[in-house]
């Protein structure tokens, strides 16, 4: 996986509505989601501290059992400890909230298990999500992030829908403004980090960039290469994608070309032609 840290394609106006995204991702995840310190496995944390995420977990994040069958279940975490037949554990008893599984997607979209998943897909964020909200407008922009971080939450839910397992992150809405660049701005060039021994940077046009990240989610999606994928909704990603590739597509002719780039790469001049 390479690992994209610049492209090379200057927006026409402050992209406000991004860097309020990533405020919000990072405000909430530091300030509101109980034991940052920890993770979903409660490696890192007390026992307290990892019940008290899950119990957060299940009222906030969005669970796809509880997206398609649209029913809380009769016995949730209360964020408690215990001494059980088996040993300590986390309390469990009736809801004491009214959840609403629609509303539960929105709130997911700003939670993450750790500081690796939310600076990553921050990382992307702040690359591509300048450019897409410069050429569909704040408003449209805000919507479209949305719209994509409900059809990727949905969607992987329709096909796992008696799963219980929290979904959280901003994955699948930037999935989609990763697909929407990709249409947009296929021949913007997008500086990388290639792990190949040492970090090599190289300057490589988006549609390779994202098209490899795209393949290698559905092989991941599909259980090529990885361990534990059970823990990663790659479909939601792919969905997330497509969705917004399908909505981007009508922008895509009156859509200004990226600069040409120029300059130095490696000790010689850099194609234009590429």
């Amino acid at each position: 996986m390479v690992i994209p840290v610049h492209d090379v394609n200057p927006a026409r106006r402050t992209p406000w509505v991004t860097y309020a995204l990533i405020a919000a991702n990072f405000v909430a995840f530091v300030f509101l989601t109980p034991g940052v310190a920890g993770s979903l496995t409660g490696s890192g944390g007390s026992l307290a501290e990892f019940c008290h995420l899950q119990a957060f977990l299940d009222q906030y994040a969005a669970v796809p059992r509880e997206l398609i069958h649209h029913q809380l279940p009769r016995l949730v975490p209360t964020g408690g400890t215990g001494v059980g037949p088996q040993g300590p554990g986390c309390l469990v008893g009736p809801p004491g909230y009214d959840k609403s599984p629609e509303l539960s997607v929105l709130t997911a979209m700003f939670l993450h298990g750790g500081w690796l998943h939310l600076l990553g897909n921050m990382l992307f964020l702040w690359i591509f999500g300048n450019n897409i909200e410069d050429r569909m407008g704040r408003l449209r922009y805000l919507l479209f992030y949305l719209v994509c971080g409900y059809a990727a939450a949905y969607g992987f839910a329709l096909t796992n829908p008696n799963t219980t397992t929290p979904l959280i992150g901003a994955s699948g809405a930037i999935a989609g403004v990763l697909g929407a660049y990709l249409v947009l701005y296929p021949k913007a060039r997008v500086w990388v980090l290639v792990p190949f021994l040492i970090f090599l940077p190289l300057r490589l046009p988006a549609w390779i960039v994202l098209g490899l990240w795209f393949l290698l989610q559905a092989a991941y999606s599909a259980g090529a290469g990885v361990t534990g994928a059970g823990t990663v909704a790659y479909a939601a990603h792919l969905v997330g994608f497509v969705v917004g590739m399908l909505i981007a597509w009508p922008l895509k002719p009156g859509t200004p070309p990226p600069p040409e780039p120029g300059g130095v790469l490696f000790g010689r001049q850099t194609r234009r032609d590429w």
